[in-house]
């Protein structure tokens, strides 16, 4: 039996993993997950061997692998989304805005998500400061200990945009797209500034504690789910990919510039970015 770790950013997790469970099921592989209240606990289980693999944030991924390394275990992303490669982020202005270039923003109000949120505050703060950008940080904890996953503070970073109390917000760049379809942004009412350079995502990170063989027949079966199969549609549909690739570690260096910048996690893994209590 594979167990698998989740954490439960949203109540469709539950359909989620329960509809996997049951595709697997019947192509005979023994397979079940447990629920996580945020990714920091899901990691520790992970790298102690209480779970099998870990459906992991980017920065969770982040903190599995440093932390399997200190304890002298291995981990590996053994499949992502689709979905899950070359996103980037953007720090966007209003398009009325007088700011032209991103060193614009030196000194001015910018507004960001969670403290964890890779896309929305780690990744996008972390580009102003590699270009000597001195901003004043407006952060939107919204669901911390979820990694990002919960939009509503990276949704409430460009509310406050568009009302004129931040110079710019940081986001995903799919987010920005969908906060102007939602009203959160004004249609044509804004513009991008600043884009990060491409960065991956969550991938299902697996523990040495899952036989290579285990791990091999698992990542075969989701890498031939297809979108065109009316028994893995829904399933493909809710969890966000039209197919499953093989897992990549190379999507994250940025991310482990950004997480050492802000001093988040150290280097074995463990928690250090002041004030953060999942």
């Amino acid at each position: 039996m594979l167990l698998m770790g989740a954490v439960a950013y949203d109540p469709k997790v539950v359909t989620i993993w329960t509809g996997f469970r049951e595709w697997l099921a019947a192509r005979g592989f023994a397979f079940d997950f447990v629920l996580y209240s945020n990714y920091e606990r899901q990691v520790e289980d992970l790298t102690l061997g209480r779970i099998h693999a870990a459906w992991n944030s980017p920065l969770a991924w982040v903190r599995a692998r440093r932390l399997a390394e200190s304890r002298g275990r291995r981990v590996r992303p053994l499949v992502m989304r689709d979905t899950d490669r070359d996103l980037t982020s953007v720090i966007v202005v209003r398009a009325d805005s007088p700011f032209t270039t991103v060193a614009d923003l030196k000194g001015e109000t910018v507004a960001a998500g969670a403290v964890d949120s890779p896309q929305a505050a780690l990744l996008p703060l972390s580009y102003l400061r590699t270009h000597g950008i001195d901003v004043d940080v407006r952060r939107f904890d919204v669901g911390v200990g979820l990694h990002g996953d919960h939009v509503g503070g990276e949704r409430d970073a460009a509310a406050a945009l568009a009302s004129g109390e931040v110079a710019a917000a940081c986001m995903v760049d799919a987010n920005h797209l969908l906060f102007g379809t939602e009203g959160v942004l004004p249609a044509d009412g804004t513009r991008i500034l600043a884009q990060t350079p491409p960065y991956d995502h969550c991938n299902l990170t697996v523990s040495d504690s899952l036989p290579d063989e285990a791990a091999d027949r698992f990542a075969a079966l989701l890498l031939s789910m297809s979108f065109a199969d009316p028994a893995a549609r829904p399933l493909l549909d809710l969890e966000g990919l039209k197919s499953w690739e093989d897992g990549r570690a190379d999507g994250y260096a940025a991310l482990e510039r950004a997480v050492d910048e802000a001093a988040f996690y150290d280097r074995d893994g463990r928690v250090t970015a002041r004030g953060y209590t999942p």
